[in-house]
């Protein structure tokens, strides 16, 4: 840049992109109401994506954003149950009800109790859902802007494998997302996390890192997660290959988080005129090249 770059909420309220204000005095803080050309740019990045997703093989799905206490149980998030999710106030014959934080949640929880062809593995979906988070203990941090909200949209990609894949289809899923990434034009990195990082039922971990000038360091946009037979095992989801069966691994990965994404694209695309330019592979979804200064 030969000028400052400005942050995503500077710009965004310049621009009438973002409202904050309004979102806190209907919901709270932590929320957002996306307005024009961003939710143009919203929806043009999710058929960037499914295009892509959908070439290589990928199931879309729109799954339910709400599930069960044995679902949540099962897929082994206990700070979902103690103070990340939302609980849903069900009624009583329901059961215990959680917003889902991500369309992982769901879409792996599909395939419950059932047993999977082994011809018919890997087995991928690319789930489309609104992700509700408490972000329980992060109260002080990213709290400017919509950089950590408690409702996102997310496109998650989901894989059930067989387990000899396993490493294969999680680095396969890491090159989805660079595809992807790259195809926005964002400067990125790819960080292999220690164990200490990773979530009670991740056995590895990728983070993609994309670079936000205002801040002057990468910040997490995407990860890449392989659970083993952790959460099949609990779910009770199988294989048969012949007179053998075993449990498939079940694998996740962001495609894109929106909201996080639209922060990327706008402070990397910024202008000195104060214009928004509008990534090439996504001009034929939203209609327009740039965003023009208010």
């Amino acid at each position: 840049f030969t000028f400052k770059p400005k942050d995503h909420l500077e710009l965004g309220l310049a621009l009438d992109l973002i409202d904050i204000e309004r979102a806190a005095k209907i919901a709270g803080s932590r929320f957002a109401f996306l307005k024009n050309e961003f939710v143009q740019l919203e929806f043009a990045i999710i058929s960037f994506a499914l295009d892509i997703l959908i070439k290589e093989g990928f199931v879309p799905v729109v799954p339910p954003v709400i599930i069960n206490h044995q679902v949540q149980e099962g897929l082994g998030y206990p700070e979902y149950l103690t103070g990340e999710g939302y609980k849903v106030d069900s009624h009583r014959e329901a059961g215990d009800q959680y917003l889902t934080g991500t369309a992982e949640h769901s879409i792996v929880s599909m395939h419950m109790d059932e047993v999977l062809a082994a011809q018919d593995l890997p087995k991928r979906y690319a789930g489309f859902s609104t992700a509700f988070r408490r972000e329980a203990g992060s109260y002080g941090k990213d709290t400017r802007g919509i950089f950590r909200v408690h409702q996102f949209d997310k496109i998650e990609m989901v894989s059930f494998v067989k387990p000899e894949t396993e490493q294969k289809e999680l680095e396969y899923l890491v090159s989805c997302q660079e595809k992807m990434v790259k195809g926005l034009g964002l400067p990125y990195r790819v960080v292999l996390m220690c164990t200490g990082e990773l979530g009670f039922p991740t056995a590895k971990k990728y983070d993609i890192e994309t670079w936000l000038p205002s801040q002057e360091r990468y910040r997490e946009t995407h990860s890449a997660s392989t659970t083993g037979d952790f959460q099949s095992r609990r779910l009770n989801i199988r294989f048969k290959q012949g007179q053998e069966s075993g449990f498939v691994y079940t694998l996740n990965a962001t495609a894109f988080a929106i909201g996080r994404t639209l922060i990327a694209i706008l402070e990397n695309y910024q202008q000195k005129n104060g214009t928004i330019l509008i990534p090439k592979v996504l001009q034929k979804y939203t209609g327009f090249a740039k965003i023009p200064a208010k």
